[in-house]
Formats: structure tokens, C-alpha cells, sequence
């Protein structure tokens, strides 16, 4: 509970800090304040009334909601906000549920400090599954079965400045993660126990020095280095990752280059044996979380220390689009990343990134958060997945969206070689806004050889989907309608087939509006019982 009010409290200074900001952005005590300034803030309670059928069992359950959030969009000179914050609890009217709080929310900011210096943060709340062996919940409303809360945030400066032809740009972020313990998570009795993720402290800086391609030479030339550091508390794991490297660029066309790097890497993940009963079994606190062994050496998860290289090729037929693909060699074996960007119309975007880097949830979490559209779609659909799936930009173009599914297809304490592609299409006409996104992720983990740690080896991967559709029906009534797909293989326990679909109708009488929404999703795992669930939400909503 002290999280959630802490939550809170970190949302209501946040949102008590944007309006002075925006008002004295200009340097001039607001006499400037209707040119280049837009500032929505929309804060509002909610009351909810949420039905779960299950199909299977034909158990009827339902709890009530009352919530409290704000939608905020600031856009002046100095100051960049958009913000989407819920805070709800949830009154369980069956004796088998409990009562729960429950914060969801995305944001990011900017504030310009001086020219070409910027201090940036972002966050982002939400719920997400815990163990990739177990159930498969759509719909993360009042079910806890292996769902935990997600709590994660960043702040840091941005410089971007140069002298003539050189440019120069570095960055330092600092972020929190905050991972709950889940409920039941459904995997099958006798199951070895995975540890589940507490907390992790990230840091994340990059630099870079170079020019472009026909200002000092007829080649571009770029000097960078970064490091990423991550501390979690289970077991002591830290990740240290330390790289330098310098990329060229030749053009061949107006339109084609070619490019190649080669850099340096001494990467190094590490952690602690849990401690051991006496039948050899891992011993947990009131968590279900490994207790370390205060005896134990640090043991090596993964290591690499040595040169890494790619080439590829750059296609870039008009502004509007944009074709990268690189293939190299890198921890230990070939690699593959690339990225596509098509924006034919300010209304019509496309984006697609293949990836492959070894990580940690914590700092797979930034990286992809960092990568969500600064204006994204927040969706007025309670029983959809909020934030833990696609997001979509409200303009299309070249701002169409991400996916986190890959992220949070599970929650693991180990460093992993993360490789997959993410797809996302989002096309705006008028007040309809149609999005989809897809894509395929694959984990190979690296643990120390402890006693008790069985993910060591093991591999995971998920296949997933999304479409998203939003429009006006009228003046005063939109719909809104979810659909998706996954398919989580752990490599420990057989696959799981999951589907979900959402509607919903909202409907505004002055600053009082309504919803209906009706949602249905299933599961279904080798060996066990499928589960189908259908749900009904209304709820009345006063915005301020």
C-alpha cells in the first residue's frame, strides 16, 4: 500500500509542478502565454461496475471500482508533458477476492533547459505476467493470478550541440523499477521455482562525437561509447556493460550508403547462490523471493570482452522513408538489426526494428519505453491491456507506435540475449484511428551455476498481435475496440495460446460521460483446463 501512495504522491507533484512550468517557459511572467503554448489538462473520477463470467466453472463474480486520474498534453517552447495517470481501487464483493489498489499511467517530459541541453524523464505503471509457464490473463483487472504491478521511471539530461560540421550528443539516464509479487501463477505442482524480480536501479549513458558525409570528407565519420549498468536486489545480480565504437558511412547514391563499425565490449553479468534448506531447496521470504546466501562468492552469469563489427546498408528514397539493415558478429555468434520508417502521409505511419542485444528486464524496459511515441493513444477501455501491449501515436506519420509485449511477455531476474522484430502500423483519418502492431520475441538466458537456479540455458520466446480501432460516432459518442493474440513457449513448460478481444461505447453528457464495455478472452495450455472468462464493465466518469 505505501507503494501506491507513493505512486501517488510522485503523479500529484508532477502534475502540480506542469502548469507553473508552462506559464513561465517564455522567461517573461506568462505575457506570452497564448503564442506557442497548448495545454490540455483533463483530471476526472470514475465509478465502475465490473462483471467476470467464467465459462468453464459458470462462477459469477463482480467488484467495484472507484478511480481518479488525469489525461495532461503541455506543449509550449521550454516544456514538453503528456501524461495518462489512473489510480483505482477495486471493492470485491466475493469472499475468494480481496480488495485491491491498482496504478496505471504512461508519461514522458521534456524540459528544454538552455539551447541544445535538455533535462527528459518518463515513467510508466502498469500490470504485466510474472511467470512465462503460467496463466495467461488478458484482462489484468481483478485477476492476480500470475500478474504483477509494474512501477518504472527515468530522468537524465540530454546535450546535443557541435561547432561547424561536428556534432556532438550525450545523454545519462537514471531509472527505478518496481516489479510486485505475483498472485497464483497456475504452474503445475512439483514445477521447480523461478525467483521472482523485486527491484533494479539502471543507469544508462551514451556519447557520441562525428560528421556527416560530405562536409569535412566525402564519408561520415562517428566516434561513440556507452554503458549500461544495472543493480537489482534479488541475489545481488549486476550487469555491467562498457562499449566504444567508430561507424563510417559512404554514400554510393543520392539515395544508397553503405556503412560498417567496429567497437569494443567488456560486458559482465554476475550474482549470488540463493540460500540453500537442507534438502538442497532455494529458501524464500514472505514473497516468494530467493533469500541470498550471505556466504556466497559472485558467480558469473555471462561474460564477453573483446571486438565486435557490422556493415549493412542505408535506403533512403525520400524523407519519407527510411530502410536500414546491418549484419555483424557480436556475443560470440551472427548478428542481425535493421529498421524500416514510412510515413507516406502525416497520417499514415509504419514502423518495423529488428533487435538483438543481451539485457536485463530492467534495462529492456527503458530502452523500449524510451521508444514509445511522445503523443500516444490512451484508451478509454478498462479491460483492455493498459500500456503492457502496443501503443499508438494519435498523429501517424513517423510517430506510429511500439510494442512492449516483448518486455513484459514475462518478468525475470536473469540477463538475457534478447532478439526479436516489432512491427506497428497506425493510420489517422479524421477522428478514427486504426493501429496494429505484431511481432516475435526470443530469450536466452545466462545465470550463474548456482544450486537451485534452473533458467540457466533455457530459452523463451512469444509470438504476438494487436489491433486497435477508435472513432466517433457522432459528436458526443466514440467506440473503441481491441483485439489481440499471444504465444508464450517457455522452453520449461508447454506452449500457451492466448486471445482477447475488448469493445467499448463512451458516451459524454457535458463533463459527465459513460462506458460501456464488453470483453472476452481464453487460454489454453497442453495438459491443463482451458480458461475462458467473459466480462461487462459500466462506469460513469466526471471530468473537472
Amino acid at each position: 500500500m505505501m507503494r501506491v501512495i507513493s505512486a501517488g504522491v510522485a503523479l500529484a507533484t508532477l502534475l502540480a509542478a506542469m502548469p507553473a512550468a508552462a506559464q513561465d517557459d517564455n522567461g517573461d511572467g506568462g505575457k506570452s502565454r497564448g503564442r506557442d503554448r497548448k495545454v490540455a489538462i483533463a483530471p476526472y473520477i470514475e465509478l465502475s461496475q465490473v462483471l467476470t463470467a467464467d465459462v468453464q466453472s459458470g462462477d459469477v463474480l463482480t467488484y467495484s471500482s472507484a478511480a481518479a486520474g488525469v489525461d495532461a498534453s503541455v506543449e509550449t517552447r521550454r516544456v514538453s508533458v503528456n501524461l495518462s495517470a489512473r489510480y483505482e481501487h477495486q471493492f470485491a464483493w466475493d469472499k475468494n477476492s480481496g480488495d485491491a489498489d491498482v496504478v496505471t499511467g504512461l508519461a514522458n517530459a521534456q524540459v528544454r533547459v538552455a539551447r541544445g541541453l535538455s533535462l527528459d524523464a518518463g515513467g510508466i505503471a502498469t500490470r504485466s505476467r510474472n511467470d512465462i509457464r503460467g496463466a495467461a490473463p488478458v484482462f489484468f483487472g481483478n485477476d492476480r493470478d500470475n500478474v504483477s504491478n509494474v512501477y518504472s521511471g527515468y530522468v537524465g539530461p540530454t546535450l546535443t550541440t557541435g561547432s561547424g560540421p561536428i556534432a556532438i550528443n550525450a545523454a545519462y539516464r537514471f531509472a527505478y523499477t518496481k516489479v510486485t509479487e505475483p498472485g497464483p501463477t497456475g504452474v503445475a505442482p512439483g514445477s521447480p521455482r523461478l525467483d521472482y524480480f523485486d527491484d533494479s536501479k539502471t543507469q544508462i549513458a551514451t556519447a557520441s562525437v562525428g560528421f556527416k558525409s560530405g562536409t569535412v570528407a566525402p564519408f561520415g565519420l562517428t566516434a561513440s561509447g556507452g554503458w549500461t549498468r544495472d543493480d537489482q536486489s534479488q541475489l545481488g545480480n549486476r550487469f555491467d556493460d562498457l562499449y566504444g565504437r567508430v561507424d563510417a558511412v559512404m554514400p554510393l547514391s543520392a539515395n544508397i550508403a553503405v556503412v560498417g563499425g567496429v567497437g569494443y565490449e567488456k560486458l559482465t553479468s554476475s550474482a549470488r547462490d540463493p540460500l540453500l534448506d537442507s534438502a538442497g531447496v532455494p529458501v524464500t521470504d514472505s514473497r516468494g523471493r530467493f533469500v541470498t546466501d550471505p556466504n556466497s562468492p559472485r558467480r558469473i552469469a555471462y561474460q564477453t570482452d573483446g571486438i565486435y563489427w557490422d556493415a549493412g546498408v542505408v535506403w533512403r528514397p525520400s524523407p519519407r522513408t527510411a530502410l536500414e539493415a546491418h549484419v555483424g558478429r557480436r556475443y560470440g555468434s551472427w548478428s542481425y538489426t535493421g529498421s524500416l520508417s514510412y510515413a507516406p502521409t502525416r497520417s499514415v505511419g509504419v514502423q518495423v526494428g529488428v533487435y538483438d542485444t543481451v539485457e536485463t528486464f530492467g534495462s529492456q524496459l527503458q530502452r523500449s519505453l524510451r521508444g514509445l511515441p511522445a503523443q500516444f493513444t490512451a484508451t478509454r477501455d478498462l479491460l483492455a491491456q493498459q500500456f503492457s501491449g502496443c501503443t499508438f501515436g494519435t498523429t501517424g506519420g513517423s510517430a506510429a507506435g511500439a510494442c512492449m509485449n516483448s518486455v513484459f511477455q514475462s518478468v525475470s531476474t536473469a540477463t538475457y540475449r534478447s532478439r526479436g522484430v516489432d512491427a506497428v502500423v497506425s493510420l489517422t483519418r479524421g477522428s478514427s484511428t486504426l493501429g496494429f502492431g505484431a511481432g516475435y520475441s526470443n530469450r536466452k538466458f545466462y545465470a550463474p551455476n548456482s544450486p537451485g537456479v534452473v533458467i540457466i540455458g533455457t530459452s523463451d520466446e512469444s509470438y504476438y498481435a494487436q489491433l486497435f480501432y477508435s472513432t466517433s460516432i457522432g459528436q458526443h459518442t466514440s467506440f473503441n475496440a481491441d483485439l489481440f493474440a499471444n504465444y508464450f513457449d517457455s522452453g520449461l513448460a508447454p506452449g500457451i495460446y492466448s486471445l482477447g478481444a475488448t469493445g467499448s461505447v463512451s458516451r459524454s453528457f457535458g463533463r459527465l460521460g459513460t462506458t460501456v464495455s464488453l470483453g472476452a478472452y481464453t487460454f489454453s495450455q497442453k495438459g491443463q483446463e482451458d480458461q475462458t472468462t467473459a466480462q461487462a464493465l459500466l462506469g460513469a466518469r466526471y471530468q473537472f
